[in-house]
């Protein structure tokens, strides 16, 4: 457990596929955990799909009781404060199972128990916890999160709301209007976020609502969304709402801190809750594709179809991969903590805080992926696709909102490279050495032999490493010309990102595959071999794209041509998969199932 890596580590450590968990290291606990989330997806969300789609709020709210009842809210909270006090995995899993029969109750779910919850449980004193959690925990009381307002969405500390101090000394009062608030038509406990005078940062409180004494709460009307429909999301406006004083969360000016430590919560399970959706979207596009006939044929047998039902499947493989790596990651980090004499509260915060940069490339690459899947299988089914009978149009617009929420993409992939560097500056991720030598190599001799590629994946290794060096040649690159300046940079920071991003997601497949395929043979293992390869391929044309446009954008005259055969160097295959037999290796097992099926 000692060599556990710390966030951003991968970039500049090799990761041995013995060390990664996967879905198939799941523990009979976690299967039966999963097992029950399905079943209780199949039969309470799913068969409702319409009703959710007609903006059926109360049967968002009675699913959610549903869901307390069995135990599924509190599946992260301590039995303590009446969870289930499971690790990180289970919570990831009930999150990525749960959330696929509609994006509408994965909101309210996500809500509820991450940013509606959690800022409690983590941060509460231990009367509030005693207090609040119990009920949220069991689904007797709803939480909501109020942190957006109209002028501060991104800029989330820039908000306008105040709390000031009642001359008695017992409340503070709240003025301000929030918007964008998940659960707020049903919600009892809201955590508010508001500036206490001229404080630099914003503070947390805990608010309970009573719709029979409201408080000086008002709701907006429901907002009519793009997708997500039956998700309550409302404006909520406060005046003269008093707050208790031993109802503050964490300290006075803490707000910041709760705010964007539950984000980052909030992005890998928003990573989660992406995944089953896309097993699902491909599952109907695969069974649609072996029905429809075009020309005689079943369209499965196409290869225009067989190429988008392999790169889908693909992505879905690989978020999943990389998803699970992480959340292992984040409990095993935490149980460290907690042996070492931390309180539950400061080992999941510092756990969650460890991997903050794993949990801003989940959110960008998964989010990323499942719109795209849910785009593609519109486009399999046809027009069909356009039409509400089918699925595939509500997953459409349900997917849209994962690119926006729990901080944007945009914002996350500024925040995954500027983390990186914080680490480095702060000493926890050496990047100034492997950086300073690629520069080295760069200037040297390129060796020529021919090494030996006979073993599973052996080459596939190799150009990871090389692509980490990509991101050092060009972030390092950067930092040096830049300094504390590069945030000026967006664009180039936003090349960098997707270099990381790609890196990981490729690294973390290739070990799921290669771990898998020690243990339970390669043939049992030939579709995910050829899913690993692709999504490898795919990954260095985006990486080589990126790295070209940040080199070519600050380099100029001997360093940019150097930089450029550094690219090349480290992006070359000595044998190119043959991308063609890979597609329709996947495929054909995807027609053979019938369904998503690794």
């Amino acid at each position: 457990m000692a060599d556990l890596l710390r966030g951003g580590q991968f970039l500049v450590k090799e990761t041995k596929c013995e060390d990664v968990f996967t879905p198939e290291d799941f523990s009979e606990e976690q299967n039966m955990m999963k097992d029950a989330v399905m079943e209780f997806n199949d039969r309470e969300i799913i068969p409702h799909k319409e009703r959710f789609e007609k903006k059926d709020y109360a049967l968002t709210e009675e699913t959610m009781r549903k869901a307390g009842e069995l135990g599924f809210l509190g599946v992260s909270v301590p039995e303590a404060y009446g969870g289930l006090g499971m690790g990180f995995v289970s919570t990831m899993l009930t999150c990525d199972y749960i959330s696929s029969g509609t994006g509408s109750f994965s909101t309210a779910f996500g809500a509820h128990t991450g940013i509606g919850t959690m800022p409690i449980t983590l941060y509460g004193t231990e009367e509030q916890k005693q207090k609040f959690v119990p009920a949220l925990a069991m689904g007797e009381r709803f939480g909501a999160y109020c942190l957006t307002e109209p002028g501060a969405g991104s800029d989330a500390n820039s908000g306008k709301t105040t709390a000031e101090l009642t001359e008695d000394g017992k409340h503070y009062k709240i003025n301000g209007q929030k918007m964008w608030i998940s659960n707020a038509g049903f919600a009892e406990i809201f955590i508010v976020f508001a500036r206490i005078g001229d404080d630099k940062n914003i503070t947390g409180f805990i608010l309970e609502y009573d719709k029979n004494n409201p408080n000086g709460v008002t709701l907006g009307e429901e907002e009519h969304k793009l997708g997500i429909r039956a998700s309550s999301t409302r404006q909520v406006f406060f005046s003269d709402t008093l707050v208790p004083v031993e109802n503050m969360l964490s300290v006075r000016g803490g707000g910041f801190k709760i705010a964007m430590n539950a984000l980052n919560v909030g992005r890998i399970k928003l990573a989660a809750a992406c995944l089953d959706s896309q097993r699902r979207v491909i599952s109907y596009a695969t069974q649609y594709a072996t029905e429809r006939k075009q020309f005689k044929t079943p369209i499965a047998e196409f290869g225009a179809i067989k190429m988008k039902l392999a790169e889908m499947a693909t992505n879905a493989y690989v978020g999943e991969s990389a998803s699970y790596r992480a959340a292992k990651n984040i409990e095993d980090r935490i149980a460290i903590r907690e042996s070492e004499g931390s309180s539950h509260q400061d080992a999941e915060l510092k756990g969650v805080e460890e991997y903050a940069i794993e949990c801003s490339i989940l959110k960008v690459a998964v989010s990323e992926d499942v719109q795209s899947c849910a785009d593609e299988g519109i486009q399999i089914f046809g027009g069909m696709g356009f039409s509400e009978e089918t699925p595939m149009e509500s997953a459409w617009r349900d997917a849209r909102i994962a690119r926006i929420y729990e901080g944007t993409n945009e914002i996350n992939r500024l925040l995954s490279v500027g983390m990186l560097v914080k680490k480095a500056m702060k000493g926890h991720v050496d990047l100034l050495n492997p950086a300073m030598a690629v520069g080295e190599e760069l200037m040297g001799i390129p060796s020529f032999d021919t090494p030996d590629y006979s073993e599973l994946f052996a080459e596939e290794k190799e150009i990871i490493g090389k692509l980490k060096k990509v991101f050092l040649m060009v972030a390092g690159a950067a930092i040096q010309k830049f300094g504390t300046e590069l945030e000026q940079h967006q664009q180039l920071l936003t090349a960098a990102s997707n270099i990381l991003i790609e890196t990981y997601m490729a690294e973390s497949a290739i070990l799921r595959t290669e771990k898998n395929a020690k243990r339970f043979g390669e043939d049992s293992q030939k579709e995910q071999i050829a899913m690993a390869k692709l999504y490898l391929y795919n990954a260095v044309e985006i990486i080589t794209k990126n790295g070209r446009e940040g080199i070519i954008s600050f380099a100029e005259g001997d360093e940019q041509r150097m930089m450029l055969m550094g690219l090349k160097r480290f992006t070359k295959y000595a044998n190119y998969p043959n991308v063609v037999e890979l597609r329709n290796t996947i495929a054909e097992k995807l027609k053979a199932e019938n369904k998503y099926c690794f």
